[in-house]
């Protein structure tokens, strides 16, 4: 039977249960946290993470996905905190999360080089434990796939075909980064079912998505609650019409969401809720209002469910 890596240790993967596919437990700037550390309340930190996370267990996720790598303040130590005092298993990844900008250190090395990097995570540990990451994040976004993007794309690919681990990559609808992405593995040898296009569901483009399965990838319907790049009725629309068409074997659906972020101060949440650039952003909006209205338009029941929740996610870590 085949192990998942968690921030806990390997587990078997029908031990998963029902999996959010795309969370943060934390969001952050290492370099400003490493710098400033005063300006961070860890307490405060942990705190909204075991509420986010206790909320989501309470909807009955036994597992997350954490895909905060390289420039999101990726922390296992604090990833492997939040598992403990929740119960809820917490998967991490290795790779740069990154739209452009590349540390001098990686951007005059070889492709190779970042990939032995990724790879150590995976088989060796993570920030010098021996929490192993369980997959690969890379990231496109408005900048397009510039030559930096690429270049990770290209590692953590290798890293993929070294070590089997499955592949996450943000993605821009807006302007098309998926398809280049897609190419780029494909380029590249990565086998399709390794890869999840996150961020799909930003658009309402059902053709756009359905090329994107029709390449044999997941794709994450992964960011409601964020009301910016697309509003829920939206989002539910474009979810319902994949699964008419029968592709509920390729979704994987998620919120994105921080239980903090660094990027704004604190007050501007409710600034963004009172402008209706986010509305109920939280772990478990999928479960409290998306999966509801679902099931009553007839397109999701039990079978697809489990499906989306159990199932996909499971496929998709042990491709």
């Amino acid at each position: 039977m085949s192990q998942v890596q968690t921030v806990q240790g390997a587990v078997e993967a029908d031990e998963l249960g029902v999996v959010l596919c795309h969370e943060h437990v934390r969001f952050r700037d290492e370099a400003v946290a490493a710098e400033w550390p005063n300006r961070y309340d860890e307490q405060l930190e942990l705190d909204a993470a075991l509420l986010a996370v206790n909320d989501a267990k309470d909807r009955g996720v036994r597992t997350i996905v954490d895909p905060t790598a390289m420039f999101g303040g990726r922390d296992v130590h604090f990833m492997k905190r939040v598992a403990d005092q929740t119960g809820v298993r917490i998967v991490a990844c290795t790779g740069i999360y990154s739209y452009d900008y590349l540390p001098h250190y990686f951007e005059n090395r070889d492709v190779e080089v970042m990939a032995d990097h990724f790879v150590e995570d995976i088989e060796i540990g993570v920030q010098g434990t021996d929490i192993r990451a369980a997959f690969l994040k890379c990231a496109a976004d408005a900048a397009g796939v510039t030559e930096h993007v690429e270049k990770i794309h290209r590692a953590v690919e290798r890293a993929s075909l070294q070590t089997g681990a499955s592949i996450m990559a943000h993605s821009m609808p807006a302007v098309a980064t998926g398809p280049r992405q897609v190419e780029i593995f494909a380029e590249e040898g990565v086998d399709m079912s390794k890869v999840q296009i996150a961020h799909c569901g930003d658009s309402e483009d059902v053709e756009y998505i359905q090329g994107l399965i029709d390449k044999g990838v997941y794709v994450g319907l992964d960011r409601y609650g964020l009301e910016m790049y697309l509003p829920i009725d939206k989002r539910n629309a474009t979810a319902a019409e994949l699964l008419r068409r029968g592709h509920a074997e390729r979704l994987m659906i998620s919120q994105d969401f921080c239980a903090t972020i660094d990027w704004f101060p604190p007050e501007a949440a409710e600034v963004f809720e009172s402008q209706g650039a986010i509305r109920n952003w939280s772990m478990t909006l999928v479960f409290d209002e998306v999966v509801p209205w679902l099931r009553e338009q007839g397109v999701m029941d039990d079978g697809s469910f489990q499906t989306i929740f159990v199932e996909n996610p499971k496929r998709w870590l042990t491709a």
